[in-house]
């Protein structure tokens, strides 16, 4: 671990500010959105447009590294980063915020392609998992330091805007100073989204599902915290408590997943998503029991990503897995953007309660679907063959492709000589 750190701390360094200015943004536009009186339902657009944004630079970032290289389009899209993010306090207007968001989603998508092909160009097949294990350690660390600097200023001014402007910013010093050389970039074709749809149907409902949830913490969380009367400093706590937890398990949930049937585990964790919801509906007036419920709904619900991803793989052929990365990535994108939009609708029918019903209903849902699933076909031989690799919503194709190999690799390593 130590080797793969000290062969790539730029990279990684630069990783976390990046997610820091990234956690920032999301968490200070949902508070100041309610200082300049938008709407629950404006808000939930503006946050439903960076995951726009997200999906079509993860379809369009890889032409563009094509045509110009990496060095540019990192350059390009972290200068259009800084740049909106400090126009959001001078434009503050819920159409101009959308575009920004849609900018920002597409400049966030391209600058992790572009990284994490630099950091999968790296390792090598004994360091892939350490590798990626350290970048999603890095990432949900960016994160949940982001919550911590809310505190140091007040929403209705600058400062917090100017704060991940300026990460963002020197966050591509390291980076761009100490990398070697730029890789070569190239990404399989996906299977057709019906393809893995037939392949599985559980693969898929959840992943659209847990796209869902996952916008509701990334997006709509400090939105649900301001019309619920926390203070600052709470809604800090609030939502560092989705990535803190979602950190600490999944490590033992992936650990679990490689020796039961998955389809048993998904159900399970999504129960206790489910769970979390409800808790934080009718209890959440109590802060500490609010705490309890974003515990279990982020410890539970972000592990789901990668348990979906390594529960299609076995259904896959070797040389479909990479493949079927770009789908899976699709439809967990579609339903980020629907999610916030949904949700938007039903804070605005049932008050703060709405957040966490709609996080209920979701993931009671994709429970209802395990089960049936389990009446369908069989369950794929267990064995602990480490096929499970860690990684988050918020990584880019590149990174999704990167967990596929890891699942490759281990698969390949069982075979029989």
């Amino acid at each position: 671990m130590f080797r793969v750190l000290s062969g790539a701390w730029a990279l990684f360094l630069g990783m976390m500010l990046l997610q820091v200015g990234n956690g920032m943004q999301g968490t200070v536009l949902g508070l100041r959105g309610v200082i300049e009186g938008f709407s629950t339902l404006q808000l939930s657009v503006i946050m439903s447009c960076y995951f726009v944004g997200f999906l079509f630079g993860s379809r369009m970032a890889p032409q563009m590294i094509r045509r110009v290289g990496h060095v540019r389009v990192f350059a390009a899209l972290g200068s259009m980063i800084s740049a909106v993010m400090i126009l959001y306090p001078t434009v503050t207007d819920p159409w101009a915020w959308s575009v920004g968001r849609v900018v920002i989603g597409f400049c966030f998508s391209g600058v992790f392609v572009t990284a994490e092909s630099w950091l999968n160009n790296s390792a090598s097949n004994g360091t892939r998992g350490k590798a990626l294990s350290l970048y999603m350690i890095v990432q949900m660390i960016g994160l949940v330091s982001a919550q911590g600097l809310i505190v140091l200023a007040d929403p209705a001014g600058y400062v917090l805007f100017v704060i991940p402007c300026v990460l963002v910013s020197l966050s591509f010093a390291p980076i761009l100073l100490s990398v070697g050389p730029t890789p070569s970039f190239d990404t399989t074709k996906p299977l057709s989204l019906l393809q893995i749809l037939k392949i599985s149907p559980l693969g898929c409902v959840g992943m659209f599902l847990t796209g869902g949830v996952f916008a509701a913490q990334f997006g709509m969380a400090a939105v649900y915290g301001a019309e619920a009367g926390l203070s600052v400093g709470q809604i800090s706590i609030f939502v560092a408590s989705f990535y803190t937890a979602a950190l600490l398990a999944q490590y033992p949930l992936g650990w679990l997943s490689d020796r039961m049937d998955r389809r048993v585990l998904i159900a399970i964790v999504a129960l206790v998503t489910g769970i979390g919801g409800v808790i934080g509906m009718l209890l959440g007036e109590t802060f500490w029991l609010l705490l309890l419920a974003a515990i279990l709904i982020g410890g539970s619900s972000n592990p789901l990503y990668a348990l979906l991803i390594a529960y299609t793989n076995d259904f896959l052929e070797l040389d479909d897995m990479a493949a079927a990365a770009g789908g899976m990535l699709f439809i967990n994108g579609v339903g980020a953007i629907a999610g916030p939009l949904m949700l938007g609708w039903m804070m605005s029918l049932m008050g703060p309660g709405g957040y966490f019903f709609y996080i209920a209903i979701l993931m009671f849902a994709m429970v209802l679907y395990a089960i049936y699933r389990m009446t369908q076909r069989p369950a794929p031989q267990a064995s602990p063959s480490d096929g499970f690799a860690p990684v988050t919503r918020s990584a880019s194709p590149v990174a999704v492709e990167f967990a596929q190999e890891i699942a490759i690799d281990a698969a390949q390593n069982e075979k029989p000589a």
